[in-house]
């Protein structure tokens, strides 16, 4: 159960980080510390859950923690978007 709610917790954790990353420059600074600030919260959700660093978690925060940027990217993309289209009015 502690899993399940530390994963869930990545991916919202990661959302507003995906929304940054994707009005940043690919490989830039800022895109860089938009994947990697996340990390630390992650890794004391790790402690504050007492969950541990057993090899099964591992999969699991990966894909939650992917998931929650590509989620966060694709909802800034769309933001961007009707920002753009709404001054074309």
């Amino acid at each position: 159960m502690k899993l399940l709610l530390v994963a869930i917790l990545i991916i919202i954790v990661n959302l507003p980080f995906g929304m940054w990353a994707a009005r940043e420059k690919l490989f830039s600074l800022k895109w860089f510390l938009a994947i990697h600030i996340p990390i630390p919260i992650i890794v004391s959700f790790r402690f504050l859950f007492e969950i541990g660093f057993e090899l099964y978690t591992y999969p699991i925060f990966i894909v939650a923690f992917f998931l929650g940027q590509y989620t966060g990217k694709r909802i800034g993309k769309a933001g961007m978007k009707r920002i753009k289209n709404s001054g074309k009015e």
